[in-house]
């Protein structure tokens, strides 16, 4: 099996090295370009994956016997077709090697959770309901709906990822999630010890963006809005997830949008999320006919459209992926945002820029906490 560690840092590049790098670090970092290229070109060969990583040969073959070893990857047979030379052996990762349990803590009513393989592929589902549980007793029943899911895989257990709600930085410690009940908790590790296999932890709008990413293909210049109970923002640049400062880049719920706008639970008025939250876009159609209701989700995707403009121009953003409740976000809602983003940005900035549902659905949380375990654990994503 694979070793197993903690995530010492976070996910992306620096800008500037601060440190040597060490021996051990180069192999992992050897080890994470072969299991990347395998993961997304597929089966290839000893020789092309020294071409394409520009590993040498002697280095690749090392690389290849421990992934052998690991289980982590087979060896396929001969090219198809090849008749000149000696033939190529190909090797593939094995995607039914590893399992991954992802939990999606989004909804305030129930948690949901999946085992998934390497490849995403979602083999077994649970739901638990929280029934009002917050701080302390919430933990426990994340662990234990953890525990559930690990029985359920029938291929070992590589770890465990959990998207969340609130802010909550790189080592998965949550800083604050109101809702929840969760301040200064680190999450990460309490479940780590209390189940045996390493966690990984994130914002579930980061979350969501690592999933549409790896799994859905969104462009690396993307920004992931998770509109439910409330909205929150995941973003990718140039394919790094964006953290911030203070680990709440994204954070758009509570960007004031509306000036004298409805009360926010944050304590300010108008915030983003008092228009766009799945129950404030409920109220807006509730009781209407079609053209009022229409007429009431443009509204929204105008504020919405406002409020990405300039966050859309400063990061020169590919796409826009929405994430929610497809009847309320794919129509007026989604089409006045797009209208209202080439209206307030550079024609350079909105040329081509895509504003669209996300590809994953419902189950863009689950396959991007199955992201964050792939990349702690494998260096893949």
């Amino acid at each position: 099996m694979p070793t197993t560690t903690r995530s010492s840092g976070r996910v992306g590049a620096r800008l500037r090295a601060t440190s040597k790098v060490l021996p051990e670090h180069a192999r992992a970092h050897n080890r994470s370009l072969v299991l990347q290229h395998l993961f997304h070109e597929g089966p290839t060969s000893r020789a092309d994956l020294a071409r394409a990583t520009a590993l040498t040969r002697v280095t690749i073959s090392d690389l290849v016997s421990v992934l052998i070893a690991e289980g982590l990857v087979e060896e396929l047979g001969t090219r198809p077709g090849q008749r000149v030379g000696k033939p190529a052996i190909l090797v593939g990762l094995r995607g039914d090697s590893f399992q991954i349990v992802s939990l999606d803590l989004t909804d305030e009513a129930q948690i949901r959770g999946a085992v998934v393989s390497l490849t995403g592929e979602i083999v077994g589902r649970r739901t638990l309901e929280v029934d009002g549980r917050t701080g302390e007793d919430l933990t426990d029943l994340v662990a234990r709906f953890a525990r559930l899911l690990v029985a359920d895989a029938t291929h070992p257990v590589l770890g465990i990822g959990v998207g969340s709600p609130g802010v909550i930085d790189e080592h998965g410690r949550v800083i604050e999630a109101p809702n929840r009940g969760w301040y200064d908790v680190h999450l990460a590790d309490v479940l780590t010890d209390r189940i045996g296999l390493p966690v990984q932890v994130a914002n579930d709008a980061n979350t969501a963006a690592l999933g549409e990413f790896t799994y859905g293909g969104a462009a690396a210049g993307t920004l992931v809005m998770l509109v439910g109970l409330g909205v929150g923002g995941g973003i990718l640049v140039d394919g790094i997830r964006v953290h911030g400062i203070h680990h709440a880049a994204g954070e758009l719920g509570h960007t004031t949008a509306v000036d004298d706008g409805l009360p926010c639970a944050c304590g300010r008025r108008g915030c983003l999320e008092t228009v766009l939250a799945t129950p404030a876009l409920r109220r807006a159609v509730e009781g209407k006919d079609k053209k009022s209701a229409d007429a009431g989700l443009a509204e929204a995707g105008r504020v919405l459209g406002v409020t990405l403009a300039p966050v859309v121009s400063a990061l020169n953003l590919a796409e826009v992926l929405l994430s929610g409740p497809p009847d309320l976000l794919d129509g007026p809602l989604r089409e006045a945002a797009q209208e209202t983003l080439r209206e307030r940005t550079m024609p350079a900035v909105s040329a081509g820029l895509q504003l669209r549902m996300a590809s994953l659905g419902q189950d863009v949380v689950l396959l991007g906490a199955a992201v964050l375990v792939l990349s702690a654990q494998l260096g893949v994503s």
